[in-house]
C-alpha cells in the first residue's frame, strides 16, 4: 500500500496509513514523515501490530531515548519502552496509571528537550461502546502567532526556569494518587533547567510558545510578580479553543507528536475497571540541538 498522510483538517493532527511499523524505515520514508510531524504536531498510524522492541526500534529512528527518572514500569528488558496503565495482576500495577494528566510538554524539564513521545495503545477503555481516555493537544505554532505583539517583543530573547518536580508534586495531590515524593536521587537527576520561552523550531522554522502549565515555574529576566502574571496570562491563552484538537484512540494505533510545537493532556475520563494499556517511549531532541542546548547547523542521523 502506497505511504498516505491524511490531514484532520483541524489546527493539529493527520492520520499516517499505509506503513507498517514493524518494518526498518527508509531514508525517503523517514524524511517524509519528519515534516509531517513538524507541519501537523500530531500523527497517528491506525493498525499496528509491534512488540516492545519494534516500538523501540521505530521511536530511535528520531532520536536517542530517554529512560524516565522515576525508573519504574519498564517493559521487560527495554527501560526505554515505558508502561502506562490502569491495570493490576496479582496485586502489582502493570504501568503508571496517573501520567500526562495536566497540561504539559514533556522533558522541558531537561537540559536536552523532548521532540517526540511515541505511544502504542493495545488496552483502550470503552463505555458504551465509545473510547475514552482521549489525549488533548494545543497548536504552540498558533498559540506563539496570535500573541499581542508588544508581549511577543517583552518575552523575545528571554528565558523560563522548567522544573520536573512542579509536575510530579501536582500528580501526587491528586485524588487517589500513589506517587511517592521523589528520591534526593532523583531529584538530583533532575534539576531545575532554563530555555527560551519562543523557541525556533528547528522543523518549520518559525517560532513556538515554549511554556506549559506542568513545569514552567518563572520567567527568569523578571521580577517573581510579574513573571507570575505573565505565566498565568501565557497558561490561559494556550489553552484557547481555536488551537485545541483531541485525538480518539482506538486499539493498535501508534500516536506520536511534536513536543516542541505542542503541549498535550491526557484525559482521564475512565474509571478503574476501564482498562488502558499504553507503552510509550519519549525521544529526546538530540536530532536538532547539542548537549548543552545549542541548535545543530544541520539534522544529524542517529546511530542505530
Amino acid at each position: 500500500m502506497e505511504l498516505r498522510i491524511i490531514p484532520s483538517g483541524a489546527t493539529l493532527g493527520a492520520h499516517v496509513e499505509g506503513l507498517d511499523l514493524s518494518q526498518p524505515l527508509d531514508d525517503k520514508t523517514f524524511d517524509v514523515l519528519l515534516q509531517a510531524l513538524g507541519r501537523y504536531g500530531v500523527l497517528k498510524y491506525p493498525k499496528q501490530n509491534l512488540t516492545s522492541q519494534q516500538l523501540r526500534d521505530f521511536s530511535s529512528r528520531f532520536g536517542e531515548l530517554e529512560i524516565n527518572v522515576a525508573n519504574a514500569f519498564q517493559a521487560p528488558g527495554l527501560p526505554e519502552v515505558m508502561i502506562l496503565s490502569n491495570m493490576v495482576e496479582d496485586g502489582k500495577p502493570l504501568g503508571l496509571s496517573d501520567a500526562g494528566q495536566d497540561w504539559h510538554t514533556d522533558m522541558s524539564y531537561s537540559r536536552m528537550i523532548a521532540f517526540t513521545n511515541v505511544l502504542y495503545g493495545t488496552v483502550i477503555p470503552r463505555r458504551d461502546g465509545i473510547t475514552l481516555g482521549n489525549t488533548e493537544f494545543c497548536n504552540m505554532h498558533a498559540a506563539y502567532e496570535a500573541l499581542p505583539e508588544k508581549l511577543k517583543t517583552r518575552l523575545d530573547g528571554m528565558t523560563a526556569t522548567h522544573d520536573f518536580n512542579k509536575f510530579w508534586e501536582m500528580m501526587r495531590r491528586e485524588r487517589g494518587s500513589k506517587r511517592p515524593p521523589l528520591t534526593d536521587t532523583q531529584r538530583a537527576a533532575k534539576p531545575p533547567v532554563s530555555h527560551p520561552v519562543f523557541l525556533t523550531h528547528p522543523i518549520t522554522g518559525k517560532k513556538v510558545l515554549y511554556t506549559n502549565p506542568g513545569y514552567t515555574m518563572r520567567i527568569d529576566q523578571l521580577p517573581q510578580q510579574e513573571s507570575d502574571e505573565i505565566l498565568e496570562f501565557l497558561f490561559a491563552h494556550q489553552l484557547r479553543p481555536e488551537f485545541r484538537y483531541a485525538n480518539q484512540w482506538e486499539e493498535n494505533d501508534v500516536l506520536m507528536w511534536d513536543n516542541m510545537g505542542t503541549i498535550h493532556n491526557a484525559v482521564a475520563d475512565y474509571l478503574p475497571n476501564e482498562h488502558r494499556y499504553i507503552r510509550r517511549c519519549q525521544v529526546a531532541a538530540t536530532r536538532f540541538f547539542t548537549a548543552n542546548g545549542n541548535p545543530r547547523s544541520a539534522p544529524t542521523e542517529q546511530v542505530m
